[in-house]
């Protein structure tokens, strides 16, 4: 058997050193880019909120809000495509099929959280919407026949504690903004369901990512929804509208208009991004903490009064979430490990 010689052998612990040290810069870098995804991901987010809110109080037309955050992103979407910067899918008649009941979910849903956040302050919406598990799971037991673990019911009654002990002490409290907000968390863990059911993975409906997935669901909901603003709510998002309604700075409106259709955008579009890299489980639980940093963020920007009572809720109910996190992720590992 040949015996190296001290030259060849010193290049082959050369040569595996550098290769330890790309390894390492790329998982370096990698990890840098996901954290950078969700620092993004955050900031456009809270902002998207900030900006919502103050438009959505002195323009009470949550239709055509959601419609205006629809044709940004749909503008966005066009832009990218045009430009090369995104490729364009080919869009088929079966792609057309398998997206409309999830842009009509997904219309349903970001149009309700809207009328909540306009009716309710930004914090109590957010923790309405920590309820989205509660759905998922007795949505995916009704129609995908999953049936939960007695660990994840268990994370869910501290979501569902929480959520009802944070209402009862919520100042801004009102049944419209309550129920919209539960309206939008059974429509958007639809829209989860519905994606289960219809399959639509990397090959399937006419061969979309979950990047060109989510444009086309832009495209459609914003095509769905402009009827229904103009039959129900009309055309006042104009300078001269807005100034018939006593806006006193209608330049300013329609800017706050336009930057909340950009982060809309922005951030659900980041938010996709980050699910091809993570597990659905690892996107959850940063939902998770998203959704504790705009509540404080809101509060902080507001001035919204919190009670003890109504901030113990909160504090609960995210606790459960991110419990229920935690759980969904052992019990993902476990499957992997049995495969």
């Amino acid at each position: 058997m040949p015996v190296s010689s001290p030259r060849r052998a010193a290049h082959r612990v050369q040569r595996s050193a550098t290769h330890c040290c790309n390894d390492g810069q790329s998982e370096l870098t990698s990890t840098l880019i996901l954290g950078s995804m969700f620092a993004g991901w955050y900031a456009a987010n809270i902002a998207f909120n900030l900006y919502n809110k103050q438009v959505l109080k002195v323009f009470a037309f949550p239709i055509t809000i959601t419609e205006m955050q629809f044709v940004v992103g749909s503008a966005i979407t066009l832009l990218s495509w045009a430009t090369g910067l995104l490729k364009a899918p080919k869009i088929t008649g079966d792609t057309v099929r398998s997206v409309l009941p999830l842009a009509v979910v997904h219309t349903l849903g970001n149009l309700l959280t809207n009328m909540s956040l306009g009716a309710v302050a930004v914090s109590f919406t957010h923790t309405i919407k920590a309820m989205e598990p509660f759905f998922s799971v007795v949505l995916s037991a009704i129609f995908l026949g999953d049936q939960p673990s007695p660990a994840v019911l268990l994370t869910l009654l501290p979501i569902v504690g929480g959520v009802a002990i944070a209402s009862m002490t919520e100042a801004s409290f009102n049944w419209f903004g309550f129920l919209s907000a539960m309206g939008s968390n059974l429509t958007f863990q639809s829209r989860n369901v519905l994606s289960k059911k219809l399959m639509l993975k990397k090959g399937d409906a006419g061969g979309l990512d979950n990047i060109s997935l989510f444009c086309c669901i832009t495209l459609a909901s914003a095509a769905l929804l402009l009827p229904f603003s103009l039959f129900f709510e009309g055309w006042r998002l104009t300078p001269g509208g807005l100034a018939e309604l006593g806006v006193t700075d209608p330049v300013q409106v329609l800017m706050w208009v336009f930057a909340s259709g950009l982060c809309f955008h922005a951030y659900q579009q980041v938010s996709y991004m980050i699910l091809q890299r993570v597990s659905p489980v690892t996107h959850s639980i940063g939902n998770c903490v998203k959704r504790v940093v705009v509540i404080a963020t809101s509060v902080l920007f507001f001035r919204n009064p919190v009670s003890l009572q109504n901030a113990l809720g909160t504090a609960i109910a995210l606790a459960g979430v991110f419990a229920y996190g935690r759980v969904k992720r052992q019990a993902s590992k476990k499957a992997a490990k049995a495969n």
